[in-house]
């Protein structure tokens, strides 16, 4: 399904749905980020996706990250609950969300970064290179708070 992401733009269309989503932020040994190339935007994001009808936030960013980059990780920590009015994302079928996202930092536990019907690429990154990327304001904002430091954000 297609979509078009809306940050801080005032001919956003309006929010008609609110959908709790989890995403992984997951950190390797070797200090690299991993990340996903959506095929819906084209951009690089961090694995995650909307929650489930009966799956806790943790267990919804956990299946999202082996879904979306065939790595499974473990969850070290609450980067934090981002909420922001004025990101939206509208969907072809008329679906119109404002974001909530709950990301999780974690740690590889096992697998290999794979292609798949969400993800054109996966790789691991080191910070530097993220630069060179393609990525939407939101996952840059959530990616800096990380490297900042910040940690149980909440918007």
């Amino acid at each position: 399904m297609a979509r078009t992401e809306y940050y801080g733009d005032p001919d956003a269309p309006t929010p008609n749905t609110l959908i709790p989503a989890c995403n992984m932020l997951v950190v390797n040994d070797a200090g690299q980020l991993l990340m996903q190339r959506r095929r819906d935007t084209g951009q690089w994001a961090l694995p995650g996706g909307a929650q489930e009808i009966g799956e806790t936030p943790s267990e919804c960013a956990l299946r999202e990250c082996w879904e979306e980059t065939g790595v499974t990780a473990e969850i070290t920590g609450l980067l934090g609950i981002y909420s922001d009015p004025g990101h939206i994302v509208r969907y072809d079928d008329g679906e119109t969300r404002q974001e909530f996202e709950i990301t999780f930092i974690g740690r590889p536990t096992g697998g290999r970064p794979t292609v798949n019907d969400e993800a054109s690429e996966v790789a691991w990154f080191e910070f530097g290179e993220l630069a060179q990327l393609d990525i939407h304001p939101s996952m840059t904002r959530q990616i800096d708070a990380y490297r900042a430091g910040v940690r149980s954000h909440v918007d």
